[in-house]
């Protein structure tokens, strides 16, 4: 049975910070992975991890911006890895997997949003592929990892996920591309993926959470025109926040660390959370549609993800399609 989907009362709100809730928390001896742990969102992320004790494993894109950016911090590794490649995923799994460490924390933070058509793999829509396919494929690939410390993954999604659903009859958008669809149901897929992922894992005691981290200005929105944002009323013309309830980085960050670190989610899962607490359904305020936290649709997702990927640790399903 998955957790309801309504608050636990956390004592958190919008405004609450990576330390808010983090506060009294120790992570020493505990390993987390964070993807795309080297800016934005995840940057913050795996400072507060560190800063908590945790030895933070950042697969990166770009090792060498990340080495660059989360120079100084202690508790830090980087290691090398493109979500948009499986043979990248699976050389950083196997890297890690031969290291014999368990994995405590996993977040899928790494993401892209509303870029250009863009083609990855066997011709994957970029969005589906990095957003989803590619964490999906990682964390069945690192679940030995997982299952052996009865650890917590955590998929950062959007509200966006009330966008679509899973576009069934044109997944990759092949018929015709429209950057928002692919978005919204690559975050759609973000949260069907924890619903499923929680059901499989919870008898080992692995929990999965998806989470909508707030309105935030990060490098996530570099594929929009500074027209784009004055338009919606996010800047002004010089550049300038011009919407109030935007959340600081900290405080953005700060649901993703509560849904990975917090004792108040402890024999709970399969939910979808905001402002540092579960969040209830979806209303004018936020909340989850039901859409993306409907079991059936999570499985489909997921065989439809195994199929695709040629990988399904509950399986022991590893194709040799994909390369």
């Amino acid at each position: 049975m998955t957790t309801p989907q309504r608050g636990i009362g956390s004592g958190f709100d919008a405004r609450s910070t990576t330390d808010d809730v983090l506060k009294g928390i120790d992570l020493t001896g505990k390993t987390a992975i964070v993807t795309g742990g080297y800016s934005g969102l995840g940057l913050v992320t795996t400072r507060a991890l560190a800063g908590a004790g945790a030895h933070v494993v950042v697969p990166a894109k770009r090792p060498e911006l990340a080495r660059q950016e989360l120079g100084g911090i202690d508790g830090v590794e980087i290691d090398a890895l493109d979500l948009a490649d499986l043979d990248s995923v699976r050389g950083f799994a196997e890297r890690f997997c031969a290291s014999g460490r368990d994995a405590d924390i996993v977040i899928n933070n790494a993401g892209i949003m509303a870029c250009p058509e863009t083609r990855v793999g066997p011709g994957w829509e970029a969005q589906f592929a990095v957003n989803h396919l590619g964490h999906y494929a990682l964390i069945n690939r690192i679940w030995p990892a997982i299952a052996r410390a009865r650890g917590r993954v955590v998929a950062v999604s959007s509200g966006a996920h009330g966008i679509t659903g899973i576009r069934w009859h044109d997944v990759q958008s092949t018929t015709g591309y429209d950057r928002w669809q692919a978005y919204g149901q690559a975050k759609a897929a973000n949260v069907l993926f924890a619903v499923h992922l929680d059901k499989l894992g919870r008898d080992a005691g692995v929990r999965a959470f998806a989470l909508h981290p707030g309105a935030i200005l990060t490098p996530l929105q570099r594929h929009l025109s500074t027209d784009e944002m004055v338009a919606a009323g996010w800047i002004d013309e010089d550049g300038n926040l011009a919407d109030p309830t935007f959340k600081t980085l900290e405080q953005g960050a700060a649901t993703q660390v509560w849904a990975a670190t917090s004792p108040q989610l402890a024999g709970m899962g399969g939910v979808y959370c905001e402002d540092c607490d579960i969040a209830g359904p979806a209303s004018d305020s936020g909340g989850v549609h039901a859409h993306a936290i409907d079991p059936a649709e999570a499985a489909r997702l997921w065989e439809l993800s195994a199929e695709l990927t040629g990988v399904d640790a509950f399986r022991s399903l590893v194709a040799t399609t994909t390369g």
